[in-house]
């Protein structure tokens, strides 16, 4: 693959996408189409393998059988999680799904604010696990009859300061996303295009302690068998004026939406970590007319990154090239990468 765009075109079904779910598959350790890896190994095999190497020098290896646990490898080192290999990897997507931003629930947008927040702020993961661990021991003590008072106190405590740690860490990565993201979406809209704000909600009440929150709420957390609110609850609110974005925006509109969001981020990280982001975009003319289309690959090309974007006709990305950059492009037939 090329340094910096790499077309890949094909029909219909032919496996342009499954190319770029293994770069997603191998940097994250999941598809974006599916949460279960079974569906991108072939039919009729019972493994799939995936190897790369990066500019840096970096060799990341993946073996995932259909029976088996998963074995990963950062230059010859088994890994137990995918941390080290997410942040030499840095993926950014651009799909189908990436409409969940706005038609989705907050898990989804809560996941994109949690990636930028990863790469940007390095002690965050820890904390986000601790908070987790204690919402996961919290939920446990909630499920039983009667449950004990003091284990309970102290999970709140924990909870409470590793929530406060991550509400911090977000609030922060947020506070600079604000203004980077207004020049993006105002450069694809111009001055015509509707506003739209954005919102962090950090998932319980901003002018009342967690604390006495919690414990004004333990009966309906009984109730439900599960912890209401903390920092699992956070949310992005996007807006146009006083409704939800998505009430007003046609789907193309949607489109240059969540291409704002996702360039904005691969920005930040940039910015933060002197490296660019890899992006991964999948079926770029979709839903978008060719001057919106146009706008979306020049400003995803001067990022100056390595990108991936497949389509069905290779005219319809070709035409929209107004200085033709440095590309790569490949034809896929059945599974097959032929030229």
């Amino acid at each position: 693959m090329g340094p910096k765009l790499n077309l890949i075109y094909g029909e219909n079904g032919s496996g342009k996408t499954s190319i770029l779910e293994a770069i997603n598959l191998l940097a994250m350790g999941r598809s974006f189409r599916s949460s279960k890896t079974g569906t991108v190994t072939s039919q009729g095999k019972q493994e799939l393998s995936i190897y790369a190497e990066t500019q840096a020098g970096n060799r990341v290896g993946l073996v995932k059988s259909r029976r088996q646990n998963y074995k990963l490898k950062l230059d010859a080192e088994n890994q137990k999680n995918w941390d080290s290999v997410a942040r030499r990897l840095p993926i950014q997507v651009l799909d189908s799904s990436s409409f969940l931003l706005l038609e989705g629930g907050p898990k989804a947008r809560r996941r994109f604010l949690d990636w930028g927040v990863f790469h940007v702020e390095h002690s965050f993961l820890n904390e986000w696990r601790r908070s987790r661990k204690c919402i996961a021991n919290r939920n446990l003590l909630l499920k039983e009859k009667s449950p004990d008072e003091s284990q309970m106190r102290a999970w709140d405590s924990e909870l409470c300061e590793a929530a406060q740690a991550v509400d911090d860490a977000r609030k922060h990565y947020f506070q600079q996303f604000i203004p980077a993201f207004k020049k993006v979406y105002g450069s694809l809209v111009g001055q015509d295009g509707l506003a739209v704000d954005l919102e962090y909600h950090r998932g319980w009440d901003l002018d009342l302690e967690l604390t006495d929150l919690l414990a004004a709420g333990r009966q309906q957390d009984l109730k439900y068998g599960s912890t209401q609110i903390g920092p699992h609850r956070a949310d992005i609110v996007v807006k146009a004026g006083s409704v939800p974005a998505i009430d007003l925006l046609s789907r193309g509109q949607q489109k240059v939406l969540v291409s704002a969001l996702k360039i904005t981020q691969g920005m930040l990280f940039a910015s933060a970590i002197g490296e660019q982001c890899i992006y991964l975009v999948d079926d770029l003319p979709a839903e978008l007319d060719c001057d919106n289309r146009a706008k979306i690959l020049d400003l995803l090309i001067s990022l100056d990154g390595q990108l991936f974007v497949t389509c069905v006709e290779r005219s319809s990305v070709e035409s929209c090239l107004q200085c033709p950059p440095e590309m790569s492009t490949f034809h896929v037939e059945r599974g097959t990468i032929t030229d």
